[in-house]
């Protein structure tokens, strides 16, 4: 008498923040491809979106899209409850929208800017953070997962001359992977950190200096700039089985800087 099949584990369920473009994109067609079903966030880009959505799709995976400006942190709280109630469950989150700011030195940072680069790169992280604990903490009826923030190597060397509340914002991100990784391990609830170093996205031309990666390259040891589905394999392996007893760690994906 033969065994019978083993019924196949539940598919992960992750929502990326920020998932039209970049980064995002990257993360999503590759936990797509990791047989991952998907929340995905957007700002205004709706037709961008739907194009990762997809792309993600014809991979396999369950996808849904929300419309959500981190700016408005009502709408940050009333995500994960909404991405819940769309997909069942929710096991993994990253962290991925963000805003730099204009390039430029510290004087002429406005500060209702940095307000605005902190309200979406710190405040909404903790708002959606504090919620996809909730759900997922054994502590609390959940059944565990995993957290990936996206930092940047712009928070351990300041970025002076270009852009310091930026780098200040990330650095607070940085602070809140440790935080929560130490106070939730025993939940059941990883958070690490990915930290890209110039990577080849449109967020440069939003930020006024659309050749930046160009300009860094002979800067970094590696001598080029990074491309988004180099920051998605530190994400994969983060949200993995593979990475069962990494929490609270930053993986520096920044060409040797």
């Amino acid at each position: 008498m033969t065994d019978a099949p083993a019924t196949p584990a539940a598919r992960p369920i992750t929502l990326i923040t920020g998932a039209s473009r970049g980064i995002g994109r990257a993360i999503a067609e590759r936990l797509a491809a990791d047989g991952h079903d998907l929340a995905l966030t957007y700002r205004e880009r709706r037709d961008a979106a739907e194009e990762v959505a997809d792309a993600c799709r014809a991979l396999g995976a369950r996808v849904e899209l929300f419309e959500v400006d981190f700016a408005d942190l009502e709408a940050a709280d009333r995500l994960v409850p909404e991405v819940v109630a769309a997909l069942g469950a929710m096991t993994g989150l990253v962290n991925n929208a963000g805003i730099t700011g204009r390039i430029g030195g510290f004087l002429d940072a406005p500060i209702e800017e940095s307000e605005l680069v902190f309200r979406i790169n710190v405040l909404a992280p903790i708002v959606v953070t504090r919620a996809a604990i909730a759900h997922m903490s054994t502590d609390l009826g959940g059944s565990g997962g995993a957290i990936v923030n996206i930092s940047s190597g712009a928070a351990t060397n300041g970025s002076p001359h270009t852009y310091v509340p930026y780098a200040m914002s990330k650095a607070a991100l940085n602070i809140l992977t440790l935080g929560t990784a130490r106070e939730f391990a025993a939940a059941g609830v990883r958070v690490n950190t990915v930290s890209p170093g110039t990577t080849y996205t449109e967020i440069h031309a939003a930020a006024g200096r659309p050749n930046a990666p160009e300009e860094r390259a002979p800067r970094i040891p590696m001598q080029r700039a990074g491309h988004p589905h180099e920051i998605a394999g530190a994400v994969a392996y983060l949200l993995s089985d593979d990475a069962s007893y990494t929490t609270g760690t930053d993986i520096r994906v920044a060409g040797g800087n």
